[in-house]
């Protein structure tokens, strides 16, 4: 983003502008999204009578969170009409997302495709307060609602995300040798090793946008899964062959992740969601062209909460 190196609130801005793009990533799950909603809240400040304003911090976030706000409506339609599953941009992350366990699990894949759920009000409150710790009172400015509408909003909210993502406590570690072990599988073929990883009831949500071949309906069933996995190696995909095929174990969206490219370009991230014994119970494939920008750019994300 260009900004006026001699603008007065050109500093201010930048001291939070990682927090913006924290907020709005987490409302709208595209980073594409999100970058122009916080280039939007710099235009927005820069015209701002910022003399006026007590707690930058604060308005700030308000700010985005408006606009971010008025681009998920606005988004609505489009996922609607969305050829096979609808999933978020993901992004390599880095910095406090990797040490905080909770930072990690809030951008999560899995977390995201939840927030999709929710209403865009319910979204932006739950996020505001569960993710960033802001009061009723700060996130009812933020959203222009009375603080009796957000708290009904944010208990809404809370017993949604419960209901479909139970918490437990994640290793971390155990997480990172399951990704190693399904990575060493699916590059060797080897289905066994696979179907020792997954849950038997696992699921695979594919998103090809329309833009590329993928399974239109969710993938279910321990073999199932693994046989496409297991097909990596030996099949032609996207008009790669398997020998030109570079598969990467990296951060994605605060957990271990694979992507998947050919040269010159990216093809594919895979992220996992795990049951509290460490096996896989969810998996999520990204292959629209349109969502791997930010990863073939190779931009690292911090999205860490404070």
């Amino acid at each position: 983003m260009t900004t006026p190196s001699a603008h007065p609130g050109q500093q201010v801005f930048h001291e939070h502008r990682r927090l913006l793009f924290s907020v709005a990533y987490r409302l709208l799950g595209s980073a594409v999204d999100a970058e122009d909603a916080v280039q939007d809240a710099w235009i927005k400040w820069s015209a701002a009578d910022r003399s006026q304003v007590a707690d930058p911090k604060a308005y700030l976030t308000r700010i985005v969170s408006n606009l971010a706000l008025e681009r998920l409506r606005s988004n609505r339609h489009k996922r609607e009409t969305y050829v096979g599953p609808w999933l978020p941009e993901p992004i390599l992350t880095g910095g406090d997302a990797s040490e905080a366990v909770t930072d990690a699990e809030s951008v999560s894949m899995a977390m995201l495709v939840v927030l999709e759920t929710l209403s865009p009000l319910e979204r932006a409150v739950f996020v505001l307060k569960e993710v960033f710790d802001f009061s009723h009172a700060e996130i009812g400015e933020a959203v222009e609602r009375s603080e009796a509408a957000v708290r009904q909003a944010a208990h809404r909210a809370r017993a949604h995300v419960r209901a479909r993502r139970p918490r437990f406590a994640a290793d971390r570690s155990r997480q990172r040798e399951a990704t190693e072990r399904f990575f060493a599988a699916a590059t060797g073929g080897d289905v066994n090793a696979l179907m020792e990883l997954l849950s038997p009831d696992v699921t695979l949500w594919t998103d090809g946008g329309g833009k590329v071949r993928q399974a239109l309906r969710p993938v279910v069933g321990a073999a199932t899964v693994a046989g496409w996995f297991a097909a990596i190696g030996t099949v032609t995909y996207q008009g790669v062959d398997p020998a030109d095929m570079k598969a990467e174990l990296v951060e994605i969206n605060g957990g271990p992740g694979l992507v998947f490219s050919a040269p010159g370009r990216v093809i594919a991230t895979v992220t996992f969601d795990f049951d509290a014994d460490g096996r896989i119970v969810t998996l999520h494939n990204v292959a629209n062209p349109d969502k791997l920008q930010a990863v073939a750019e190779g931009t690292t994300y911090d999205v860490g909460t404070h």
